[in-house]
C-alpha cells in the first residue's frame, strides 16, 4: 500500500466519477449511498446486489483510476457474501467493504443501527477471502459497532477482523478526535477514515488524517450534495427567472463535452465510420 494517503471522493454515477478522476484524485469511492439516493431512496439497503454490481460495473468502465465500493453487508449472510465476492470482481473494482450491520442495513450516521455477532461477521470474511480469485482486489472490513456497542468494542472488532485476513479495517462513525486517533493507533492493520460534513464524526482535512496514521481517507457524500445544491438552484433560478441566461454557476458546453469524452469517441467515428461502404 502506498505510503500517503489515499484521498478517494464519493461519486453516485459515472459521470461523477469521470469529474473525481479529472480532478486527479487517485482513486474514487463508490458510495451506496449515493446510489440509493440517486434512485431516488434512502440508504436503507433496498438496492440489491445485482442493481449495485450492474452500477459499479458501469461507472469502472468509465474511468481509469481504481474504483473502492461499498458492498453492504454483502447482501445476506455469508453464502451471499461468496456470490457477492464472484459478482464484484466481474465488475473491475478495486476494492469493496464489507460491514457487520445486521441485514437489510441502513446508512451508518442514521439511528437504529443493529450489529451481528462477531462470530457472524467473522464466517463472512472468511467467506469473501476464500471467493476471492483477484488477489490485488482489496476487501475492507467495516464495524458500525461504535454506535451500538461503544468504542472499545469497535477496536475489538476491528483488530478480530484484521486477523482474520481482512486487507483494511473501517470503523464507522467515531465521535470525536480523540476517538479517531485511538482507532489509527489500536488498530493493527491499515485504517480508512469516513469523512462526511455534518455527520456524528469530526470533519478532518486528508492530512490531519495522514498524520494520525489512516492509510484512505473516502469522503463519499460531499460531491452528490454539491450537484443536490447545484441543480436546485439552478431550476428554481429557472422557475424564478425564466431563463438560464443570468445563472453563472455551470460549466460551458464545451467542457461539458469533454468530461464524457466527445472529442474521443468523434475520434473513433473519423476512422472506423466515415468513408466506409
Amino acid at each position: 500500500m502506498e505510503k500517503r494517503i489515499i484521498v478517494a471522493p464519493g461519486a453516485f454515477d459515472a459521470l461523477s466519477a469521470r469529474i473525481v478522476e479529472e480532478a486527479g484524485f487517485p482513486a474514487i469511492y463508490l458510495t451506496g449511498g449515493g446510489l440509493s439516493r440517486s434512485w431516488g431512496f434512502p440508504d436503507l439497503g433496498l438496492m440489491t446486489m445485482v442493481e449495485n454490481a450492474a452500477f459499479i460495473a458501469r461507472v469502472c468502465d468509465s474511468v481509469e483510476i481504481p474504483v473502492i465500493s461499498d458492498a453492504d453487508t454483502g447482501y445476506g449472510n455469508a453464502l451471499n457474501v461468496v456470490r457477492t465476492v464472484r459478482e464484484y470482481e466481474r465488475t473491475g473494482v478495486a476494492g469493496f467493504h464489507l460491514e457487520d450491520q445486521v441485514t437489510p442495513k441502513r446508512c451508518g450516521h442514521y439511528e437504529g443501527k443493529e450489529v451481528v455477532n462477531r462470530g457472524e461477521m467473522v464466517g463472512k470474511i472468511r467467506a469473501a477471502l476464500d471467493a476471492r480469485q483477484d488477489q490485488d482486489m482489496v476487501i475492507i472490513a467495516r464495524t458500525d459497532a461504535r454506535a451500538v456497542l461503544g468504542l472499545e468494542e469497535a477496536i475489538e472488532r476491528g483488530n478480530v477482523y484484521a486477523q482474520e485476513g481482512a486487507d483494511i479495517i473501517f470503523v464507522e462513525a467515531p465521535q470525536s478526535i480523540e476517538e479517531l486517533q485511538r482507532i489509527a493507533k489500536e488498530i493493527h492493520a491499515p485504517v480508512l477514515a469516513n469523512m462526511i460534513k455534518g455527520s456524528r464524526t469530526p470533519l478532518m482535512s486528508s492530512h490531519e488524517l495522514e498524520k494520525m496514521g489512516y492509510k484512505i481517507a473516502i469522503y463519499p457524500n460531499e460531491s452528490h450534495r454539491a450537484a443536490i445544491w447545484a441543480v436546485r438552484a439552478c431550476v428554481h433560478h429557472l422557475r424564478e427567472k425564466g431563463t438560464t441566461a443570468d445563472f453563472e454557476p455551470m460549466v460551458d458546453f464545451a467542457t461539458r463535452e469533454e468530461i464524457v469524452g466527445t472529442p474521443r469517441w468523434q475520434a473513433m467515428e473519423k476512422k472506423y465510420l466515415r468513408g466506409a461502404g
